[in-house]
This record gives structure tokens, sequence and C-alpha cells, in this order.
């Protein structure tokens, strides 16, 4: 019988932040700044002097159409000295009818982790389930976790700790707001929810936080989330995949949740984030997005530095 090719080292998932322990999600960030500290300087395509990820290959299957997460991971990838192999969703078997799990387990004879940019998380946990190699939640419709890293590291360079301060949400209690409630309960920092009730993050998120060392406020209004807090988050209020009737009653829906210069002012010298793309005159107003508190592009930025240390941990090299 045949022999699969060499594993990679250690065998640990990238799937949702709940999984984290604090201490690891930490460690993560804090090995993100060290990573883009030790960059300074140098040439975008020069790899990182020690080259941890020399030899590996990276897998990234896209099921979704993506720009940040495709430019991010494979960046990452070469800085850390290994190579990858990109799948679209026309480039698979999946469409014609392959199992999740044979792809899976076709793609870990050739590459030593996996990145998966897809729909059903359940498409995701079937995968890493299958899989003989580390797996990465490159987004499902349940979480978004590499961007929240990038986030969280973007916000500490803007504003210092998180533990204690206040993050605003605003709109659609989407994966990306799940996430980023994870990481406030994990990290110990409130995360206030400007979202309308038919589109709150789900009953069980909530209750995986409420004894966690963070706090998610539910607000009445987007004033009353804004106030005081150091950071106003969103995200589009259309996915990719609502046909034109959906678009339309969730923009009704979110109207009154744009952020916008006056939302802003209530905050704490507050900061503006969101994960791109972004609308300008839907879920914020181009004065906000394209203002001096916009930081935006650090974020989008931020995705490849945050991305190289989920790949070394994944890859058990993060030591």
């Amino acid at each position: 019988m045949a022999q699969p090719m060499a594993q990679s080292m250690g065998q640990r998932h990238f799937l949702d932040l709940a999984d984290l322990s604090a201490a690891t999600l930490r460690g993560l960030l804090d090995a993100a700044h060290a990573r883009k500290a030790a960059r300074a300087g140098l040439p975008t395509a020069m790899p990182d002097p020690d080259q941890p990820l020399n030899g590996h290959m990276l897998g990234m299957v896209f099921d979704k159409p993506s720009t940040r997460t495709r430019l991010s991971f494979d960046l990452a990838m070469r800085q850390l000295g290994g190579q990858t192999m990109l799948l679209n969703q026309a480039d698979t078997q999946l469409g014609r009818g392959e199992t999740i799990e044979d792809t899976a387990r076709v793609m870990a004879r050739f590459c030593d982790i996996v990145m998966l940019r897809t729909g059903p998380h359940e498409n995701l946990t079937a995968y890493a389930a299958a899989s003989d190699v580390p797996v990465i939640n490159g987004l499902t419709a349940s979480g978004h976790p590499c961007q929240i890293l990038a986030d969280l590291m973007t916000f500490e360079e803007h504003k210092g700790a998180l533990e204690g301060r206040r993050i605003a949400w605003f709109g659609d209690g989407n994966n990306v707001a799940v996430s980023l409630a994870q990481a406030a309960a994990l990290l110990g920092f409130e995360l206030a929810l400007a979202v309308p009730d038919a589109f709150m993050l789900p009953d069980d998120v909530l209750a995986w936080a409420a004894d966690k060392p963070g706090k998610i406020t539910r607000c009445e209004s987007p004033q009353d989330a804004a106030r005081g807090a150091a950071a106003l988050v969103t995200d589009c209020w259309v996915s990719m995949s609502d046909d034109p009737e959906t678009a339309e009653k969730r923009a009704a829906a979110f109207g009154a949740y744009q952020v916008t210069q006056e939302l802003m002012a209530l905050g704490d010298g507050a900061i503006f984030m969101h994960c791109l793309p972004a609308y300008r005159g839907k879920e914020v107003t181009a004065e906000v997005i394209d203002g001096p508190k916009s930081v935006v592009f650090d974020e989008a930025e931020n995705r490849c530095h945050a991305q190289k240390t989920i790949l070394t941990y994944c890859l058990g090299l993060d030591a």
C-alpha cells in the first residue's frame, strides 16, 4: 500500500476562538506583534529571517470569493519560507459530488496544512475531522477567527491594552460578531452590541460567554453602544449569497445602525474598524471610513501577520 507523504509537525486545528484558552489567544496576539516588528523595513517578498515553514506547503480552498484572506495567507506562507497551492470551487471535484471527507484525505497527501473558506460551518468541521493535517477556518457562516485576530492586533496598536476596554459592534450579529464576542469573553474586554433582536448573535454563543472574564452587553440603541467605546466596529449588511429581496429587507432593518460621525463622537477617542469590503453610505458613512480615525487598512495589512502566527501555531512551530 502506498504510504502518505510526510505529515505536519503537530495536529492543531484553528476552527473557532471558543476552542482556545485565553492564554493561547494572548500568545497568538503577542506573536503576531513580534512577527510584524521583526519585518520592519524589509521588502514585502523577502522571507522572514527564521523561515520556520521552509519546505512546508499550504493548501488553500476557497468555496467563497476572497481578497484579503487569499492575499494574506499566500504572502504569510511565503514570508515564513513555505509555498502555497490554491483551489477555487471550480477547481475541485466537490462541485461534482466528491465528498468533503475524500477531498480532505487527498489534500493531506499533498499539503502540510490547509485553509478552508466555505459556507456552512459543518463543512469545516467535517473537513477537519477527516484531515490528517491541521485545518484553519478562513471563514464560515458561523465564525471568522482569523479576521478577529488581526482586528485585536490592530486595536492594540492604536489603543493599547484590551482588558477592561469597550468595543462597540453595530448591525448584523454575523460570523465576525460571533468571533469578536468569543475574543471579548476570553480576553476580558466588553463587547457592546447594537444589534436588532431579529439578527442577534446565537443564544448558545451568548450563553458560552456568560461566565467568562469578558462582558457582552446588549444595548438598547446604537448611541448606548457607542458611549465610552474605544472602537466602533461594523460589517456589510448584505451577504454575497443574499437574493435582492433579502438584501432589501436587511438594509431596511439595519438603517438606524449606520456608523456616523455623530456615533464616533460618543466614543472615547474611538477608532473605526471594518473587515472589508465596505459599502459607503450603507453600514458606514464615507467621512468615517475615509477619515482620520479609520484603521481599516491597518486591519487588512495585519491579516498577514496574524495568519503567520496561526500557521506556526497549527504546525507546532510556535515555541
